[in-house]
């Protein structure tokens, strides 16, 4: 059986991992594939990728990390990720995922000139976004969670515009048939979210940001959720 390959680009706040699991487990609880469809690889041991054979899609995870560090470990997967969209298989990049996703291919990720977004955001889809097979059918708008500090701030050549809102032009975009980024969170429920904005509370003040009116506006975001279990289907079925 071939198996959905979900790669671990970070780890999330110790306490929140005690309480709820690390990240790749958000992503698994969302999927809602059996554990035998599934396999995690941390590409930061250093270790080989698996053999693209095996596969059935690749999931990118976020991270704390910066796209712009360039992480030994970070250049490895954006390398091996353009060889994965280009034979075919679906891909699937979140957050920093989206990010690793578009610098594999020629897009500029960077500071996000409007500062740290985090929360809940409504994302509009444009029109490709509306007919897109992973996207289409969520509605032209739809609640999300966010947490980021970089952006795509410019897409690869050839990539299509599928999702934006207030704060960042390229939420979600797609190259060719099976590849996909988004930069919004479907595996973050309201009880994770609110988590971060406490924690990083103060970060967010010194950018002038207001946290607590943040933190009075999370809600839950079952539209948004329904992306993983979307992609799934689609890597499963392909």
């Amino acid at each position: 059986m071939k198996q959905l390959l979900i790669i671990k680009l970070g780890d999330t706040l110790p306490d929140l991992a005690a309480r709820r699991g690390n990240f790749e487990d958000w992503f698994i609880v969302g999927l809602g594939l059996d554990n035998a469809q599934l396999q995690v690889f941390d590409p930061r041991t250093g270790a080989d990728f698996p053999s693209l054979a095996d596969l059935a899609g690749v999931l990118l995870t976020g991270s704390h990390a910066m796209v712009t560090e360039r992480h030994d470990w970070s250049e490895r997967t954006a390398a091996w990720i353009k060889q994965v969209v280009e034979t075919g298989l679906p891909t699937l990049g979140v957050c920093y995922g989206h990010q690793v996703l578009a610098h594999a291919f020629g897009g500029q990720v960077g500071n996000n000139p409007c500062g740290t977004q985090e929360g809940t955001t409504s994302i509009q889809l444009t029109p490709a976004g509306l007919v897109d097979p992973l996207l289409g059918g969520l509605g032209m708008v739809f609640d999300a969670q966010v947490a980021h500090a970089q952006s795509v701030l410019s897409l690869p050549q050839g990539a299509v515009r599928l999702a934006f809102d207030a704060w960042d032009a390229n939420q979600a975009f797609r190259i060719g048939e099976n590849a996909w980024g988004v930069q919004f969170h479907p595996e973050m429920d309201a009880d994770i979210m609110r988590t971060y904005l406490r924690a990083e509370s103060a970060d967010l003040l010194a950018e002038g940001q207001a946290p607590e009116k943040i933190l009075a506006a999370v809600r839950e975001t079952p539209v948004a959720a329904q992306v993983l279990s979307r992609f799934a289907k689609l890597a499963i079925e392909k």
